[in-house]
């Protein structure tokens, strides 16, 4: 049997040209995961943040998809702090920031 790529693909937060945006989800955790449990989460970004919390940030194809992923975070005993949906317009990682206007800048000039 093969294995469709395209499902691993929409899974992992990419997503095709012509198709509309992934879902955006944040989902924080308490304790900081370390850098080998990125492939464990298909790709989505993983930060630890001063609070010792554990942002895991991304794209997930559908809810089934979300549900999965917090099953996941119950199986293994993480306790679960928070989950927003991010605007899809909004950036998602924090190199999406750098180009950004400031909002306080109306001229794009920095300080």
């Amino acid at each position: 049997m093969a294995k469709d790529d395209s499902t691993n693909r929409a899974v992992t937060g990419a997503s095709t040209t012509g198709h509309a945006p992934l879902p955006q989800y944040e989902i924080r955790v308490t304790g900081h995961l370390g850098s080998r449990w990125a492939a464990w989460f298909d790709g989505l970004d993983l930060t630890t943040e001063d609070d010792g919390t554990t942002v895991i940030r991304g794209g997930l194809v559908d809810q089934a998809a979300l549900h999965g992923l917090l099953q996941k975070l119950r199986d293994i005993g993480i306790p679960l702090v928070s989950l927003t949906q991010l605007d899809p317009e909004a950036p998602t990682s924090p190199t999406d920031l750098v180009d950004q206007p400031n909002p306080h800048n109306p001229s794009g000039a920095t300080s």
